[in-house]
């Protein structure tokens, strides 16, 4: 991950103690702001599908020994209450406190004592509702659609018909198509108002081909920089002066179930190659099959002056 861009919606000078850092991520670039954050608990289900597996995961497994630790202290808190175990084993409590949550009932040790039986109707409870929860949010992650795109690390700027034109590719890296894909591209850049604001400001580009009615291969993405384009008279130079940046939004129906998939990326001047194009990776087989390299679809090869 390339942490090429830091935005801040607050100075350091306006950060305190109870200030938190929060990121987002489109395509290689992380984004930061810094600002007052309140927890709210409408958020855990975003954050829950959103989170990675590996603190899903987690989570999921601390929260069930963490469960089942309260309650062996509890049982052991509650003395001799539960039957063949030892009075006082905190290791026997917890055991007992597994195959209740499971609702397992080997038969061997069962609650003896109002107490604990009392302790095990809340377990259960608890248990129950725990399991319906994680097998919820289990399912709910695995069938939220998602998109496999491939952009290109880079940009380029070539001449196509006499006209100088910005070009990314986009490969589909999934065996199944996506429906109905549509591309959008919008410039930002920092501009300053005749009274001395500073503002982003956002220019959609227009494209050659926005609309692809089946995407399963690779679509190559082409921006004509004529008279009428945001980007036409712009230098490498003037881009990172005007802190420019493009974004590229996709999205379309994913075949396999019928649900709208998205996919953005972000390139920064420094990622648009001038006078380049892009090696063909598009190749027919002698069966008229065709396959993508994929070893080379980020590969540019520069243009000699006579190509302009």
């Amino acid at each position: 991950m390339i942490h090429r861009h830091r935005v801040s919606t607050a100075s350091k000078t306006q950060k305190t103690s109870k200030s938190r850092r929060r990121t987002a991520h489109i395509g290689h670039f992380q984004l930061e702001w810094f600002g007052e954050w309140s927890f709210h608990w409408s958020d855990v289900y975003q954050w829950l599908l959103m989170t990675s597996w590996q603190k899903f995961f987690g989570l999921i497994v601390g929260a069930y020994f963490a469960i089942n630790l309260l309650f062996a202290l509890a049982y052991v808190a509650g003395g001799d209450g539960i039957e063949n175990a030892e009075p006082g084993s905190f290791w026997d409590a917890f055991f007992f406190s597994v195959q209740t949550m499971a609702t397992i009932g080997y038969g061997a040790m069962y609650p003896k004592t109002p107490y604990a039986h009392f302790l095990v109707t809340i377990e259960v409870l608890i248990g129950l509702l725990a399991v319906a929860m994680a097998t919820s949010l289990m399912f709910a992650r695995f069938s939220r659609p998602t998109a496999r795109i491939l952009f290109s690390q880079v940009a380029v700027i070539c001449p196509y018909n006499g006209v100088p034109t910005l070009m990314f590719r986009a490969a589909n890296q999934r065996s199944h198509k996506i429906v109905e894909a549509q591309i959008r591209v919008t410039l930002l850049r920092q501009e300053v108002t005749s009274e001395g604001h500073q503002m982003r400001r956002f220019y959609e580009l227009s494209l050659a081909r926005a609309y692809s009615p089946f995407f399963l291969l690779s679509w190559m993405v082409m921006h004509p920089i004529d008279p009428a384009s945001p980007l036409h008279g712009e230098t490498l130079t003037s881009l990172i002066d005007r802190d420019a940046q493009i974004v590229v939004m996709l999205t379309g129906l994913d075949e396999a179930g019928s649900q709208t998939v998205h996919a953005s990326y972000l390139y920064a001047p420094e990622d648009i190659l001038w006078n380049h194009r892009f090696v063909d990776v598009l190749t027919p087989c002698p069966s008229g099959a065709r396959y993508i390299d994929y070893p080379r679809f980020h590969d540019t090869q520069p243009l000699s002056l006579e190509n302009w």
